[in-house]
């Protein structure tokens, strides 16, 4: 299977808190992936994904525009190119400060819920 990012259709995220905030599956369960699950975000400018934490790790990779992601009580500048850990029960958001930010983000695929 190949996929391009920006020919698969994004969908809004429907989470209390989330602004401007929109995700696409680009390969899950419904894929055959059986570990992981890798999903597109676009976070529109001045836009956040809510603030939430969970029980599983997951990883991003920044591809466009500039943001901050909330790490615990801790807020760092982010941009592309740039990797960002997130560990399992630690609160995060991402916002957005010159949009579009869009990232890449891995999560197992049982949890590949819309984040």
């Amino acid at each position: 299977m190949i996929r391009n990012i920006d020919s698969h259709p994004m969908r809004p995220v429907e989470m209390t808190g989330a602004t401007g905030a929109s995700m696409a599956m680009m390969v899950g369960r419904a894929d055959g992936a059986p570990n992981f699950a890798m999903r597109s975000f676009s976070v529109e400018d001045g836009g956040h994904t809510p603030r939430h934490h969970h029980d599983y790790e997951h990883e991003v990779f920044v591809i466009a525009g500039r943001g901050t992601v909330l790490l615990g009580e801790a807020e760092h500048a982010i941009g592309p190119g740039d990797v960002v850990y997130i560990e399992a029960d630690l609160e995060h958001q991402f916002r957005s400060v010159s949009g579009p930010l869009r990232f890449l983000c891995i999560v197992p695929v049982e949890r590949n819920c819309g984040d």
